[in-house]
């Protein structure tokens, strides 16, 4: 076809297609059925059909954490608002996800007719506001501005890394697109953010200063580096600057932890291994690359304890010393003129041992997460991608050793229980060369397990753990145990891929340290997807001193 002849949804579609994007995540409805089509018939892209639109942005979200980039599609209302809360946490999580929807014709909004998945009210931009929220940019297409519309939303896109909202009203989406359709580029070559060079040469000036002056400094990068597509550059500066980093838990998997430079987790009071803290606190430079989140749970509720003076943020756009704020510094940039002037440090701090959590229990002995994440930890090898569920399992394997060449996602500050399952299969779909493991607590696999029969239908091959304690084990963390909202329906998990028809699945359901060796070990050499069930007792989950409760969610009146 001839590109003058593309309609408004054929050239949004080739248009996102050419970004490096193959498939698009989604649930098919009547008012879509225009995108829908044009995803069917566009030779680049494989149309995912997931269970619900919540586990399709899930899906999306994992994806676009590996390629750079997503598409999702829902109908108008009942499918935009079911994604709502998995785009909210793409924007969170700093995530470009095109969210395409399809709306009423213009023919029934100019007339005001009643139609389903409407209010009733004859009103058709009721949910235009609300899922423009979950986005940074948002543009409804017409014919004649479908071309000049979708560089802006593309650019803005990519420029503030986060999600974009896109409507076509189902009359106009097969009308052909008015002028020029334009030839987009692969992710990986688009100019993301620009500098000014009056402000990059004087942000570059005021770190070099800083730096050359610094003794003892430390590096905290984030994943906004990865965002950007930054981490080869960020790895040569730190590779030649031999500046010592830290991850938090949110930033965990963004470089090798084999890396020389690297020390260990940054979590505040709760950081590991032991010393990590006091080199970061006690640095008389912190580089902040990418923009540090201090949160809660990155932060070891807020126990942090980094001297403001002492920080230097390199933000996606702008770079901060003390109280200089330089604007229209892109962070490409300025890592580029780090790796070329930085000064070379080396043997400030002796890095932790690379040593693996000590194995505990054998044969017979009842699992528990003592011996359950030593085994997990032996089992990754490099190539494979870490997917960590919010709850006790994120806990636990924050603290885990990677191996080089081990990815790990995780979704530390949304925090949504049970994104983890369908962002496992959008994280395969996104490198199906690569191994995917996915960590899940019961009550979190509960939410979204009917991706599973997803997963099964596209052949993806995931590893999957479900720690099965029968119960919400984080909220008899952070609450107190025995609440009746927190015991889980008794589910038979492993049962559960034969039941959604998943083809050559190897699943098990393990109690004892010798069942689980067994099912690793069968899983290491297995050619499909793996579903392991671990039994851990519902004990391990005990509530936190009221005072750290409190600390956290400070509902209690203050004391002098």
């Amino acid at each position: 076809m001839e590109n003058q002849a593309l309609t408004v949804v054929e050239y949004v579609v080739s248009r996102l297609a050419a970004l490096g994007i193959d498939r698009v995540f989604g649930v098919p409805g009547d008012y879509s059925f225009p995108f829908d089509d044009a995803i069917e018939e566009c030779p680049e892209l494989e149309w995912i059909v997931c269970a619900n639109e919540l586990n399709a942005a899930y899906a999306a979200d994992g994806y676009a954490r590996l390629r750079g980039a997503a598409i999702l599609t829902s109908t108008y209302g009942v499918g935009e608002l079911s994604a709502l809360n998995g785009m909210m946490g793409s924007k969170a999580t700093r995530l470009p996800v095109f969210h395409i929807v399809g709306v009423p014709s213009l023919r029934i909004q100019k007339r005001k007719l009643i139609t389903h998945h409407s209010l009733g009210d004859g009103v058709y931009g009721n949910f235009a506001a609300i899922s423009a929220a979950s986005a940074c940019v948002s543009a409804h297409l017409t014919p004649e501005t479908a071309i000049a519309e979708m560089e802006r939303v593309i650019r803005e896109a990519l420029r503030l890394s986060a999600p974009a909202y896109i409507t076509v009203s189902e009359d106009l989406a097969r009308m052909p697109v008015i002028g020029t359709p334009i030839k987009g580029i692969a992710l990986s070559n688009v100019k993301r953010n620009a500098s000014t060079c009056q402000e990059l040469d004087a942000a570059l000036a005021c770190v070099l200063e800083r730096l050359h002056a610094a003794k003892t400094p430390v590096a905290l990068p984030t994943q906004i580096v990865a965002r950007y597509g930054l981490c080869e550059q960020l790895g040569a500066f730190l590779t030649r600057s031999r500046i010592p980093f830290a991850l938090t838990p949110m930033d965990k998997g963004l470089l090798s932890e084999d890396h020389p430079s690297y020390i260990g987790l940054y979590n505040g009071d709760s950081s590991y291994p032991i010393g990590v803290r006091t080199i970061v606190e006690s640095a008389d430079l912190i580089l902040d690359i990418g923009g540090l989140i201090f949160e809660d749970l990155n932060t070891g509720l807020w126990s942090d304890q980094i001297n403001p003076e002492r920080l230097i943020t390199l933000g996606e756009d702008f770079v901060t010393v003390g109280d200089k704020v330089f604007t229209s510094v892109a962070l490409s940039d300025i890592l580029n003129g780090l790796i070329a002037s930085a000064p070379v440090f080396g043997g400030l701090f002796e890095t932790p041992p690379k040593t693996l959590q000590p194995l505990v229990g054998e044969g017979g002995d009842p699992l528990s997460a003592n011996t359950f994440y030593p085994r997990l930890q032996r089992m990754l090898r490099a190539g494979d991608t870490l997917v960590a569920e919010t709850g006790t399992c994120m806990l636990h394997m924050a603290k885990l050793r990677l191996p080089d060449g081990v990815g790990y996602q995780s979704q530390t500050l949304w925090g949504s229980i049970g994104w983890a399952t369908p962002a496992a299969m959008g994280v395969a779909m996104a490198d199906p060369a690569k191994r995917t493991i996915l960590v899940t607590g019961d009550g979190s696999h509960q939410l979204t397990a009917n991706e599973i029969g997803v997963m099964g239908r596209y052949a993806i091959k995931p590893v999957i753990f479900v720690l099965n304690n029968g119960l919400y084990g984080i909220e008899d963390v952070l609450s107190q145990v025995g609440h009746i909202y927190d015991d889980l329906a008794p589910w038979d998990y492993h049962k559960i891929p034969a039941a959604m028809g998943c083809k050559g699945w190897f699943a098990v359901r393990v109690a004892t340290v010798a069942e689980l060796e067994r099912a690793i070990e069968a899983a290491q050499d297995w050619v499909g997807a793996c579903y392991i069930e671990v039994m851990i007792p519902p004990g391990e989950s005990q509530p936190l001193p009221m005072n750290i409760v409190d600390h956290l969610y400070k509902t209690g009146t203050p004391t002098s």
